[in-house]
């Protein structure tokens, strides 16, 4: 995977960032989720670079990035300091504005990213998601059932991380392979680069953090932010799963054009894992979408 791609780590001030690099043009970064790595960018990446600068990179607490000590109130893993890390790493590697494509936990950093940031974000797509504060405060029972990762993983330190790490490829499958297309989409070699990670020291915890941060600090900095009638203004393209949960129990679109000044998406045929079960589809959406930067 990632042949053409130069890797590379980055000093930010909170963490570490690993990161992947290639290609020319506009600058262009893509965000990961849970429980997975840059991994899962190897089916469209590779395309991106004809146009684009792409850069991977891994989140805080995944992959091969950095994963900090938590703190008491989740501060360290809040997306607000997810989103910082980001920032500076594309603001070192010379990018000050940038589009971003985003999935699952990636996007909630990148949802944040663009709200704090809002100079730095020229385009951004957000995959399979809507925003974290709608989907707390409508949740059902069909969703804690499929999801059921999100209150598993918020459960106090050290249950959760005891459990993932006594057999980290079990969590794997369990949480992956019970989406619509169990583990057909990943490829040996993706799926080797999630395990290698999920069995890290600190990998499970950071993993952990991310979501009690989500259930905690971060349910408070949205609220503020409804409160403040601050809502995204780069355009944003929003794009799901039909087989998939979000979908199924919530209005992607409706909910983001609560928080979202320009807004337009689509479902597509497919669960959750859209840039590993649909690469061809999802670079025909959003190419598009990404055209505007590439002409102004």
């Amino acid at each position: 995977m990632f042949e053409h791609f130069t890797q590379g780590r980055m000093q930010v001030s909170g963490t570490e960032i690993a990161y992947r690099i290639a290609g020319q043009g506009e600058p262009l970064l893509l965000l990961h989720g849970h429980p997975q790595t840059q991994a899962i960018w190897h089916k469209v990446a590779p395309f991106l670079t004809a146009k684009f600068t792409v850069v991977l990179a891994d989140l805080r607490g995944y992959g091969d990035s950095g994963k900090p000590e938590p703190d008491d109130e989740h501060l360290r893993y809040s997306k607000r300091e997810m989103a910082q890390d980001q920032r500076e790493l594309m603001a070192a590697l010379g990018f000050n504005r940038f589009s971003v494509i985003a999935h699952d936990r990636g996007a909630r950093v990148a949802h944040r990213l663009a709200l704090d940031h809002p100079q730095a974000v020229k385009r951004l797509v957000l995959m399979d998601i809507a925003p974290t504060l709608s989907m707390y405060q409508q949740t059902n029972e069909a969703f804690a059932r499929a999801y059921w990762h999100w209150f598993f993983l918020i459960r106090p330190a050290p249950l959760p991380e005891t459990l993932i790490t006594t057999d980290p490829d079990q969590y794997l499958r369990s949480v992956m392979g019970s989406r619509s297309a169990g583990m057909q989409p990943f490829t040996e070699e993706a799926y080797a680069d999630y395990l290698r990670c999920l069995q890290q020291n600190g990998t499970a915890r950071g993993i952990c953090e991310d979501y009690r941060a989500s259930a905690s600090i971060d349910l408070q900095h949205d609220k503020e932010d409804l409160n403040a009638s601050r809502k995204l203004s780069c355009p944003l393209l929003v794009l799901w799963g039909e087989k998939g949960t979000v979908g199924q129990c919530f209005a992607p679109l409706e909910e983001w054009r609560k928080v979202a000044e320009d807004v337009k998406g689509e479902a597509l045929p497919c669960g959750h894992y859209i840039a590993e079960e649909q690469p061809e589809l999802l670079l025909e959406k959003v190419l598009p979408f990404l055209r505007d930067v590439l002409e102004k």
